[in-house]
């Protein structure tokens, strides 16, 4: 997701692409350490190999934290984060996977001089090309 502009200068239908950043072991020990969350799945070689998924998996809030690191978000256009809906964790990311960010403006919508709520159709992909994380991310954009 990129906020690189004002909320006048947006299209709906507007698509972006963040960089790519790989998922590590440490992030998942940091983000456990960070957390407190230290569920078993994430955590413990062991567990997960009695498990369909049969290798560690990275928190979903991990994936969520990273993307939004991923989005360019400019000062001076950014006003601030406004929420997250329909937030759905389609596929697992795996230690060794790669992840980036495709967004489409799907609205906008006017709140005066506050400047605009930008809405995106987020989605988190692997360099497998599956789809990880989906959601719906709102941004309060300034006016220029």
């Amino acid at each position: 997701m990129v906020v690189d502009k004002y909320f006048d200068e947006y299209e709906i239908g507007e698509r972006s692409v963040s960089r790519a950043r790989t998922i590590t072991e440490a992030d998942l020990v940091n983000f456990s350490a960070f957390t407190g969350d230290w569920y078993p799945l994430h955590t413990d070689v062991e567990y997960v190999k009695t498990t369909p998924f049969k290798q560690r998996i990275a928190h979903g809030m991990l994936v969520l934290s990273v993307a939004t690191g991923l989005s360019r978000l400019e000062p001076g256009y950014v006003a601030a984060f406004y929420g997250m809906d329909k937030v759905r964790f389609v596929n697992p990311t795996f230690i060794g996977d790669m992840i980036h960010v495709e967004a489409e403006v799907i609205d906008k919508t006017d709140k005066a001089e506050k400047g605009g709520v930008i809405t995106f159709k987020q989605e988190i992909k692997k360099h497998t090309g599956e789809v990880a994380v989906s959601s719906v991310m709102k941004i309060l954009v300034a006016k220029g």
